[in-house]
């Protein structure tokens, strides 16, 4: 009987754990630790009628919330939680707190990390800042953190998180039948992910997106992220 084959050798020891303190700041945006009383009464009307949209909870695990004190409460609880780790999207030109994203699934000693229970507020989203808090996961993830790779996941009927994730530059792995219960439903999970030595030709592909040299000046993109993200 021949040798068995083998993964490649690795030089890894270990990624570092994310610091829920850590404050990712772009041009756009910042992810901040959650601030459950000041941050409820902007995210509930965003994300409730009248003037929201609830539709933001479809395939999430959590909500809709009775009242801003409901969630309040639930943000008390994300903030507190180390995996998922919970950070607020803050929109730096009035300061409104209009999105929530997380770091999840988090095993640094095997390099893997996921980002997820995102949602944003209609205010943001298809923005250049909604593209830009994605990137700010995924650079802090792979570039100072040291992970290898990166989850996406989402309810396989999700078409939209779909979509988003292979705007990104995730790709598909396979779709994992009755993986979880939610809300009383069936949830078949899409699986999407990307690599470290994908992250280098990605890193690019936003930085290139994002740079005020893609649009024109009534704001239209010349080149799509999903054309940059394909090429990497």
């Amino acid at each position: 009987m021949g040798p068995q084959p083998l993964g490649d050798p690795v030089d890894f020891r270990s990624a570092t754990f994310p610091d829920p303190d850590t404050e990712l700041r772009g041009e756009h945006v910042l992810l901040r630790h959650t601030l459950p009383e000041q941050d409820a009464q902007p995210l509930f009307e965003a994300s409730h009628p009248p003037a929201g949209d609830p539709d933001i909870w479809t395939y999430l695990y959590d909500g809709p919330y009775a009242s801003v004190e409901a969630l309040a409460a639930a943000l008390a609880e994300q903030a507190a939680a180390r995996d998922p780790q919970y950070r607020t999207i803050e929109r730096l030109a009035d300061q409104l707190p209009v999105g929530i994203c997380s770091y999840l699934s988090i095993v640094p000693e095997h390099g893997t990390i996921e980002i997820g229970n995102i949602w944003f507020a209609p205010a943001l989203q298809r923005t250049t800042a909604a593209t830009e808090a994605i990137q700010l996961l995924l650079g802090h993830a792979f570039d100072e953190l040291g992970y290898r790779r990166l989850e996406w996941k989402c309810n396989a009927l999700n078409a939209p998180s779909r979509a988003a994730a292979e705007r990104f530059g995730f790709r598909f792995e396979g779709i994992f039948a009755q993986h979880r219960v939610v809300k009383g439903r069936n949830r078949d999970t899409a699986w999407y992910a990307i690599t470290d030595d994908r992250w280098p030709a990605l890193r690019d592909a936003f930085a290139q997106w994002l740079s005020p040299a893609n649009f024109d000046e009534a704001g239209n993109q010349r080149r799509s992220l999903r054309a940059l993200t394909a090429d990497a």
